[in-house]
């Protein structure tokens, strides 16, 4: 049997690398790794998890075929979990980087249901930040 604990790392393939790896690492905190030139790959950390970000034009990224766009995406969204939680000052981080905050509202998660914002990435990602559980019951 297989239990898996938490996600290892998740890979954007991006057409501009630097300006994904400042939203990552300055606007939501993940630090930067490592830079692979062969590979046109970007480490970087969040907690305990990774998210890589691949040129679209690199060794790996050619394989995912055209660019992320308005016409497709990479993926629906990424959550990230974010302790401490204090969304009056998640918001007005984002809003100081410009950033559009979406819908705020209880969402249910890998910890169980909590307040969760949504916001964009410089490429049209969807990404999730995610407070604690409320210990509610799951949806039905």
């Amino acid at each position: 049997m297989i239990s898996v604990r938490e996600i290892d790392h998740l890979v954007l393939r991006v057409r501009d690398i630097e300006a994904m790896r400042r939203f990552y690492c300055d606007v939501l905190g993940a630090t930067h790794v490592a830079w692979r030139p062969e590979f046109g790959m970007s480490h970087l950390k969040v907690g305990r998890s990774m998210i890589d970000l691949i040129t679209v034009d690199g060794k790996l990224g050619k394989a995912g075929g055209a660019a992320p766009g308005r016409e497709g995406r990479n993926l629906d969204h990424l959550c990230l979990r974010v302790e401490p939680f204090d969304q009056e000052a998640i918001v007005a981080h984002l809003k100081r980087h410009g950033i559009e905050v979406g819908e705020i509202r209880r969402r249910y998660g890998a910890e169980g249901n909590g307040i969760s914002i949504y916001l964009t990435d410089p490429e049209g990602n969807t990404v999730e930040l995610k407070g604690p559980s409320d210990g509610q019951a799951p949806p039905s």
